[in-house]
């Protein structure tokens, strides 16, 4: 029962806060254009920014989560890229749900409620892994002609340099500064839930069957590589149950865009994300009960 309540206060307010926007969505039909640039050009930049410049984060010693991150996206990635030729599917299409996970509007949230704010450096480490790896392998993925200047024009990629170079050097800003930078960062946690649920409720979706098959995919995919990962790198309990909680997560709604962007098949992409957050409420719970 105690378990049961535990994943219950965790899950709940990502649901609730997803479904409100859901519903907004629904009944409102809002643009959300500027709403979303807002997000990703400034919160979740001075979000991850901020976190990374504080006097209590060393990317170092995330180094070992850093690489399990990889190898499960990687090795998610590989499967996937089997299974779609199996199913017929376009790699460009089907890979990247399999590889890049929600780390931000739900992996930040969901780690802080589960195992405490004190592992707020260790989920930003890992939204630092998928982002970078998104905004640049995701982009070629997705787009192989897109050329280097438009995706170094991303500011989210500017603000995890700028992380990294601060974390390395010990650069950390001044407390008025940080307390300022901080207070915009924090909006992008509930904001990006509520623009999740909004955004789910404009998708135009296709090929439900195909979605289904790469939705169930993607938390397996993920959790078979990174089982073995979490007891084979030097992590301690917590930072295993960090990387389990990550697999476990749906696809990224980014995903969708980037698809939409490039034209590769996006009603598949959209079956694939909106049936992955569904698959979630089972993979989420049991993860969650299997890492405490």
């Amino acid at each position: 029962m105690d378990y049961a309540l535990r994943i219950i206060d965790v899950i709940a307010p990502v649901l609730i806060i997803s479904s409100i926007g859901y519903v907004y969505g629904r009944l409102r039909r809002p643009d959300m254009t500027w709403i979303n640039l807002l997000s990703t050009d400034l919160l979740f930049p001075l979000l991850i920014y901020t976190a990374m410049a504080s006097k209590d984060f060393d990317i170092r010693e995330f180094l070992p989560l850093i690489a399990g991150g990889l190898l499960v996206m990687f090795g998610a990635g590989l499967i996937a890229w089997g299974v779609s030729r199996m199913l017929g599917c376009d790699p460009r299409a089907f890979v990247p749900p399999a590889m890049f996970c929600n780390a931000g509007n739900m992996g930040l949230p969901l780690t802080l409620l589960a195992f405490g704010q004190d592992t707020l450096s260790a989920a930003v480490a890992l939204f630092l892994t998928s982002n970078l790896s998104q905004f640049t392998l995701g982009i070629r993925i997705c787009a192989p002609h897109e050329s280097a200047r438009g995706i170094l024009r991303e500011p989210m990629l500017w603000a995890l340099a700028g992380g990294i170079v601060s974390s390395l050097t010990g650069f950390t800003l001044p407390g008025w500064l940080a307390s300022s930078t901080r207070l915009l960062g924090d909006a992008a946690i509930p904001l990006g839930l509520f623009s999740l649920g909004v955004g789910f409720a404009a998708f135009k979706v296709e090929r439900w069957g195909a979605g289904f098959v790469g939705a169930l995919l993607c938390p397996v995919a993920r959790l078979a590589v990174a089982w073995p990962l979490a007891y084979f790198l030097p992590l301690s309990p917590t930072s295993q149950g960090i990387l389990m909680l990550h697999a476990a997560l749906p696809p990224a709604v980014f995903n969708y865009i980037l698809a939409q962007r490039y034209r590769q098949e996006p009603g598949l992409v959209s079956a694939i994300v909106v049936a992955g957050n569904f698959v979630s409420i089972f993979f989420v719970p049991l993860t969650l009960y299997l890492s405490w």
